[in-house]
């Protein structure tokens, strides 16, 4: 019976979890309404992402940019990930 109610509560705590993380990424998402997105391709890093848009001067910056808008703790990257680029 112990063992039953602790799942429970994990689950319930994961489900919490998962909520908290899905709002947060909503409100992300609306506050960069109307920002150009890019498609992660393979191969692709966050400097040839920088690199590649148009007239945006130091690439350093740009990439913590691109890191700040989409909420990224590193610079690593997937292949299919939709990240949104500062207009400039």
């Amino acid at each position: 019976m112990l063992v039953v109610a602790v799942a429970l509560l994990v689950l319930g705590a994961l489900w919490v979890g998962t909520r908290a993380v899905s709002l947060a990424s909503a409100r992300a998402v609306s506050s960069h309404a109307g920002l150009p997105q890019v498609v992660v391709g393979h191969g692709d890093t966050l400097w040839t992402i920088a690199d590649a848009l148009p007239a945006q001067g130091d690439a350093e910056a740009v990439v913590r940019q691109i890191m700040r808008l989409n909420g990224l703790s590193s610079s690593l990257i997937r292949p299919g990930t939709r990240l949104y680029v500062p207009l400039r």
